[in-house]
């Protein structure tokens, strides 16, 4: 993907599960999720009581998915469950555009805070969340498997969040 293609983001349906799949275990071959898992949660992301929310980013020249995330909702929480952009799309701002799009929807689910687990060895992605006001709040020791590798568990309150978007944009 060109920087110049900018990726198109839509909901995730399940025609797009096999697509994801590939990129899934591309970018994480120890634990990629099973088509089960992406079965389930899309399961949850449409209709009046959906608690769910996930997106894929299209490549509009190519139609080829170059990245998607998902969300969950339960009350006035909300956990990133899944983002991933390919390789080829590193640096694009195409993790970012994702990122907003799950926050965007935490919002629509009215969750006052989101939270996520990211790799400790994983610095590119723990800034991303750092850029969006995400903040480390402790550790989930041998989260991932294989390789007993900890997670680092980060939150976002959403009110701050809302308020200092609204101060760079002149909004208040």
């Amino acid at each position: 993907m060109s920087a110049a293609t900018a990726a198109v983001l839509r909901e995730m349906r399940w025609w797009d599960i096999a697509p994801v799949l590939e990129l899934e275990h591309a970018l994480f071959p120890d634990d990629a999720w099973s088509p089960g898992m992406f079965w389930s949660e899309l399961a949850h992301a449409r209709g009046p009581g959906a608690t769910r929310h996930y997106v894929v980013a299209e490549d509009p020249a190519t139609g080829r998915i170059t990245g998607y995330a998902g969300l969950a909702a339960l009350g006035d929480l909300s956990d990133v469950q899944t983002i991933a952009v390919s390789r080829e799309a590193w640096g694009t701002g195409l993790g970012s555009e994702l990122l907003a799009d799950l926050l965007k929807a935490a919002t629509a689910f009215e969750c006052a805070t989101v939270l996520l687990e990211v790799r400790v060895d994983n610095l590119r992605a723990q800034k991303l969340y750092e850029r969006f006001g995400f903040e480390p709040i402790g550790f989930r020791r041998g989260y991932y498997q294989p390789g007993n590798i900890d997670a680092l568990v980060m939150r976002l309150t959403m009110h701050e969040h809302v308020a200092e978007n609204a101060q760079e944009t002149g909004t208040e």
